[in-house]
């Protein structure tokens, strides 16, 4: 593969790409400026529009990024842009990719298709700052529950409130009408369980979160953005703030409960290829290919993810970091893990042994 840039420098290999240092955040809002960067290294121009809705609305304002080192992008747009939305558009090779909200989204409006630019403190519900990760002596002591969020509550007789939705694990008390059957997270407790393993929880494509009827179902193995909640299963998709903020609602009444939570994780694959975040910001280095070009599939699912290219590698070292520390996560089950490099797997757990040996991970041993 031999990409160019508009200033004259050209990659032979994705080998030769940069690594950018530090963070990979893309947006960094105050009341001031909004100051967005995006790691797009074969890129020739890149462009930020902002949006007053989460989707199906025209800009009101766009701005030109700036080259600056390490392949990154950089601008900033002043005023108070606080609950608008936002998209990058790349061009590479004369041709602008389409609307993105980056790799690494931390909130975003209906569907995904646009970041949002929220402040992140107002996601955090009463108390979470006291949120602690229940007491585990031994790995031996685990006894994991999987579970899928619309499946556990959905039931007319679940007497849950919330039915589908993150709040579900919130409601004591529940029952089978006119019956002393616990539901819910009484449930869970009455079982023993010491952990609950969450069905993919990120921000997944197959489910059209605008009109979220009843008959819509995915188990969510269908990544989009990998660092923001799911929007079916909160209550309001349409705003930012609802399927974070619920998600941390959920996490805080398990561990109240003295039940830890396992995310399932699927970064060897995304949903697709040319319409996702990845292919739209750097065509062709997040996936792997065969020798004639196509893409290699290894996970059955059209396209397989590069981990051992250091932008991959970094991007989900972050990602799993973020997820503890901004959702106090305390477990992963990698979806195929079997795709991903033991060395990209080993620095995984290196990271989250340095915050908590006793955060666990595993996953998929699949060959591939």
């Amino acid at each position: 593969t031999c990409t160019s840039c508009s200033s004259g420098k050209k990659y032979d290999s994705y080998d030769e790409y940069p690594v950018r240092s530090g963070s990979m955040i893309e947006m960094v809002y105050n009341s001031a400026e909004t100051s967005f960067m995006l790691w797009a290294p074969s890129a020739e121009d890149v462009r930020v529009m902002l949006f007053d809705e989460g989707e199906n609305s025209a800009p009101i304002r766009m701005a030109r990024l700036e080259r600056d080192h390490e392949g990154t992008w950089r601008g900033k747009v002043a005023g108070d842009y606080l609950n608008k939305f936002y998209a990058f558009n790349v061009k590479v090779n004369d041709k602008w990719l389409g609307e993105t909200p980056g790799i690494n989204a931390r909130a975003v409006g209906v569907n995904g298709k646009r970041g949002a630019i929220i402040n992140p403190f107002a996601t955090n519900p009463p108390g979470w700052e006291d949120d602690k990760r229940p007491e585990l002596k031994s790995p031996a002591d685990m006894i994991i529950y999987e579970m899928h969020h619309r499946d556990f509550s959905i039931h007319e007789s679940s007497g849950i409130e919330h039915k589908g939705k993150y709040l579900a694990l919130t409601e004591p008390r529940t029952s089978v009408p006119e019956t002393i059957m616990s539901t819910g997270i009484d449930h869970l407790v009455e079982l023993g369980v010491t952990h609950v393993h969450l069905l993919p929880s990120f921000d997944f494509a197959s489910i059209d979160e605008s009109t979220l009827q009843l008959n819509e179902y995915n188990w969510g193995y269908d990544p989009q953005n990998y660092n923001v909640p799911e929007g079916s299963y909160a209550t309001d998709p349409f705003d930012p703030y609802s399927r974070i903020r619920e998600f941390k609602q959920m996490v805080q009444a398990l561990h109240r409960a003295g039940i830890r939570v396992i995310l399932d994780v699927v970064y060897n694959h995304t949903y697709t290829v040319e319409n996702s975040p990845f292919e739209r910001t750097v065509p062709g280095y997040f996936y792997r290919h065969n020798p004639d070009g196509t893409f290699a599939d290894g996970s059955a699912c059209g396209n397989e993810t590069a981990s051992e290219r250091a932008m991959m590698r970094k991007y989900m070292i972050e990602s799993v970091l973020y997820w503890i520390e901004e959702y106090h996560i305390d477990g992963f089950r990698f979806d195929l893990m079997g795709i991903h490099d033991i060395k990209t797997m080993n620095a995984i757990r290196l990271a989250v042994d340095q915050i908590d040996p006793s955060i666990c991970i595993y996953g998929e041993g699949w060959a591939a």
